[in-house]
């Protein structure tokens, strides 16, 4: 019988080679025509944005912006409540996290900030939505399995389940038709497309079906060896000062060799901190390895110091020019949640036109 915890599948089953494919052709029409696409991204408001988001996410969020891409950034203040039992320093942490999006380069006037709780006809699409999945289906999703095992609660909340729904929400809304996604997401994008497909079939045709932008997001590690995060105390911080910077890289794990290489799979920490220096510099982390050889972790440590606050120093110095305005953050989200708030409110009643519930 099939638990919530079963191994999550491997790429195959999820589509991955599939999805890199369609992200290269993606790529190539969003050079060639950027303006017809939108695409939805955002982050759960739970902490400070780090290092691995910035070259995971942020980076890219920035590149398509720039491009001319239509995009729609998500505060997900709800979906803090997913995997905790209260949303702790809400309102700090929303602030935070639209002072990372400012300080990088997210620019409001070409793109849309906006946040859950102030966008009611998004979230009542979750109702409609929910009736198109089964309780099995959502139970078999890889990531919310994947989230439970690591969920701090002492029992998991209805709001875990319906977590991918409320994404495919998200997603759908706006009528996004790119979702920049690391391939961990690609099962979540797969129910919004399930939900659209559902619903134009069933009620007629409202939503295209989005697809996913596959990054080539580098895989950094955190400076005790595990998964990069936020809660997990072994991230840099974008906002983090340099001498917070050099601490925490002092205390970076690596091993025993003394001698430097870029070999993710044999030697991963060192590697990870090989591949941040190279990120920051703009080379090839073999080129990066090689040049510090023998000299060591401390060597390389110094390297990756001096890379990374030479690199975030512009972003730090911006954001804390930014954060001397708080008024100007809550404007952004006030235009940002009015925006929002019209699409939705378009949407939503396109939705019930089609569900023949206008009364």
């Amino acid at each position: 019988m099939t638990t919530i915890l079963d191994a999550v599948p491997d790429d195959d089953e999820l589509g991955v080679p599939a999805a890199r494919l369609r992200s290269a052709e993606l790529e190539r029409q969003i050079h060639e025509r950027p303006g017809r696409f939108r695409a939805l991204t955002g982050d759960r408001p739970t902490g400070r944005l780090h290092l691995g988001h910035y070259f995971g996410t942020l980076h890219n969020r920035v590149r398509l912006q720039n491009l001319g891409v239509d995009m729609m950034v998500l505060v997900a203040d709800y979906q803090v409540l997913t995997d905790r039992d209260v949303a702790d320093r809400l309102a700090e942490h929303v602030e935070d996290l639209v002072l990372d999006y400012l300080a990088v380069g997210v620019d409001p006037d070409r793109a849309t900030v906006f946040t859950h709780s102030a966008v009611p006809a998004l979230n009542q699409l979750l109702l409609p939505f929910l009736s198109l999945v089964s309780v099995a289906e959502l139970g078999r999703n890889p990531t919310v399995k994947d989230e439970i095992a690591h969920s701090t609660q002492s029992a998991v909340s209805g709001l875990m389940f319906t977590y991918p729904v409320h994404q495919a929400a998200d997603i759908l809304f706006c009528k996004a038709g790119l979702v920049p996604v690391g391939q961990d997401q690609l099962p979540h994008l797969e129910v919004a497309r399930t939900v659209a497909r559902r619903f134009n079939s069933r009620y007629g045709p409202v939503f295209p079906e989005p697809e996913a932008l596959l990054s080539a997001a580098p895989l950094l590690l955190g400076t005790d060896g595990g998964k990069m995060s936020k809660s997990r105390g072994n991230a840099i911080a974008l906002a983090a000062t340099a001498d917070e910077t050099a601490r925490m890289i002092r205390g970076a794990k690596t091993d025993a060799d003394r001698h430097v290489t870029y070999d993710p799979v044999a030697r991963p920490e060192v590697s990870s901190l090989v591949l941040l220096a190279a990120l920051c510099l703009d080379r090839d982390p073999h080129e990066v390895a090689g040049e510090i050889g023998g000299r060591g972790a401390a060597a390389l440590k110094a390297v990756v110091t001096d890379a990374v606050n030479d690199y975030f120093a512009p972003i730090r110095a911006r954001r804390a020019e930014l954060a001397l305005d708080r008024a100007h953050i809550r404007r952004v989200l006030r235009d940002g949640n009015e925006w929002a708030n019209a699409i939705a409110d378009d949407t939503l009643k396109e939705v019930r036109e089609a569900m023949k519930a206008l009364y």
